[in-house]
């Protein structure tokens, strides 16, 4: 077999491995929102901290999340006094992790008596305690509000679960038979994924396997920076704001960024891979410096999750086909000013880290859509987070999520209702059936929403309207954004339009929510009513050929009034349009 043959096998083979793993944590996890939405996330790290591969499912936020705790985890747990068979967790978010819902757990992998490698897994589990069940609490003023805080710690042995550890995670837990059935579900990903790295030791050898690894992590990078070299070099400002934090909804918030395209003409990459030639190799620096400082409310993000933003954002504007691992990272530079909404410190919450980093991520894409304006897109509504809950014991939590309309891409209208996301798994909208199943709810309607993008040349992303009717009384959790500034348009392209968290009372009146609200008593036959923003539109409206709005029309995506009002046009009887 080539060495080219051989680094491709080994490089699927690794990412198989977290898969299965992934897999394996989905099928026996007890959550609905694990099971039914499939979001679990595993990956394959070497004891240098390097992250070798990730499974398919796994989103940015927990791979980096999983890389950015190793670290830490040695700190506390020197790789010298763990013992085969053993596994780690943590969830402390100054300390790599996310926050305090999210259990990263890590089992080491032998080579000759040390750790060479390590499997890990990371859930949302069910409930570790907090101001309201599932892990949300929006107006949480501090950490110790969020829920459990867990240190490295060793979680199991050959034997099983730590007994200590188990005692200390089910007092915490208002669902204490879920969360112990998904900590075993964690568990379990982190052995299939071990036994698979063992095998592959077993037969390219210890060297065989490392130089593998080597050389996908070498050839990556050489792909990044060809990529980054195909970027026009300069430097790019943005700033995209917060709504509010929750505590005072008159005072906005602004993440602030400067990306930075750098690229050394005729140097040659590295690359692995006879078909990919030698290039120039660029880099990316994301400066975040003049972010606003970090409150007392969740609208922080630990710095893992700000990597990702970063991360995530720079790479969609590079090629697609380009693997996750350590040697992407080597190519772009995050700089986060401590103490800020991107990197907070203790004791300032971290839950509700997608509002900072959603707003991260699109003030790069404006910083890049201004560098690189044939790959422009404009702003997008994004998920909107929210949990149902039992008033009282026996608990029941269904947490979930609805999405925002795409902004409009250069050239493209924006796809519906799926957000620009970076941060859940396969299936991130759990299916209504089974939620029914397992909660008093009946989920009444999921729709789109008319008119909800933004007007332009080509048209922003709808939004979605999700009704959830309740047979027994239940405390909902609210934590929006992007529910009071509209996502803009882009060169005379407009805003989408605004989503929010509604009440729909008995007698059919509605009631506005905040974007952030905590334990919020419904009553039975009471409904709850989330409504996505729409995506910015880019291009003037005017310019939008009638045929398509003629098109948008037939598909409900626009109504007569909108069509009018937005592109100009006049509707005739028989559905045709004219200008």
């Amino acid at each position: 077999m080539s060495d080219v043959l051989t680094a491709e096998v080994l490089r699927n083979a690794l990412v198989v491995a977290a898969e299965e793993a992934s897999i394996v944590v989905v099928r026996s996890a007890y959550s609905t929102f694990i099971v039914e939405g499939s979001d679990a996330s595993a990956a394959i790290l070497d004891a240098g901290g390097r992250l070798v591969a990730q499974s398919m499912a796994t989103t940015l936020m927990n791979s980096m999340a999983l890389k950015a705790a190793l670290p830490e985890l040695l700190k506390d747990i020197p790789a010298a006094t763990m013992r085969p068979g053993e596994v780690f967790a943590l969830n402390d978010a100054y300390r790599g992790g996310v926050h305090t819902n999210d259990l990263l757990v890590y089992r080491p992998v032998f080579v000759g008596g040390s750790p060479a490698y390590f499997t890990a897994t990371m859930i949302h589990v069910s409930d570790l305690g907090g101001l309201s069940a599932g892990g949300m609490a929006p107006l949480a003023t501090d950490i110790f509000l969020e829920g459990l805080q867990l240190p490295p710690v060793r979680l199991a042995t050959a034997d099983g679960v730590e007994p200590a550890i188990e005692a200390i995670l089910r007092a915490n837990s208002r669902t204490p038979d879920k969360v112990m059935g998904d900590v075993r579900a964690l568990i379990a990903g982190t052995a299939v994924a071990a036994a698979r790295v063992e095998a592959m030791i077993a037969e390219y050898g210890p060297a065989g396997l490392a130089r593998g690894v080597d050389d996908y992590l070498d050839y990556t990078e050489a792909r990044t920076r060809m990529a980054l070299s195909g970027l026009p070099p300069g430097r790019h400002t943005s700033s995209y704001p917060i709504d509010d934090d929750g505590i005072d909804t008159t005072r906005s918030h602004t993440v602030r960024v400067a990306v930075t395209v750098e690229r050394e003409e005729g140097v040659p990459g590295t690359p692995r891979s006879p078909e990919t030639p030698a290039a120039g190799r660029g880099r990316v620096i994301v400066d975040f410096t003049g972010t606003d400082p970090q409150v007392p409310a969740a609208i922080n993000s630990s710095a893992s999750q700000s990597l990702a933003a970063a991360v995530f954002a720079v790479r969609c504007f590079l090629d697609p086909t380009i693997a996750m691992n350590d040697g992407c990272l080597r190519a772009i530079e995050v700089r986060l000013p401590p103490g800020s909404l991107l990197d907070a410190r203790s004791p300032y919450p971290c839950g509700g880290r997608f509002v900072p980093i959603y707003a991260a991520m699109e003030a790069i894409f404006q910083a890049l859509s201004d560098a690189v304006p044939e790959r422009a897109i404009a702003a997008s509504g994004i998920l909107q987070p929210f949990s149902i809950a039992a008033v009282r014991a026996p608990y029941w939590i269904h947490l979930s999520y609805d999405f925002g309309g795409v902004g409009a891409r250069h050239g493209k209208d924006g796809p519906d209702a799926t957000g620009v996301h970076f941060g859940i798994g396969r299936n991130s909208v759990p299916q209504a059936e089974p939620v029914e199943t397992r909660c008093p709810l009946v989920v009444e309607s999921v729709e789109t929403i008319p008119d909800s993008g933004g007007p332009g040349r080509h048209r922003g992303g709808l939004g979605s309207r999700t009704v959830i009717r309740f047979l027994a009384d239940a405390h909902v959790t609210t934590r929006g954004d992007r529910l009071r500034n509209a996502p803009p348009g882009r060169s005379g392209g407009l805003a989408g339009r605004l989503g929010g968290f509604h009440r729909r009372r008995a007698d059919g009146t509605l009631e506005r929510l905040d974007s952030k609200v905590n334990n919020a008593l419904f009553r039975a036959g009471e409904a709850f009513v989330v409504e996505t923003t729409g995506g910015g539109g880019i291009g003037s409206p005017y310019g939008r050929p009638p045929e398509e709005v003629a098109a948008d029309l037939r598909a409900g995506k626009v109504t007569p009034e909108g069509a009018a009002r937005d592109y100009g046009v006049t509707v005739r009887e028989d559905g045709t349009v004219t200008r």
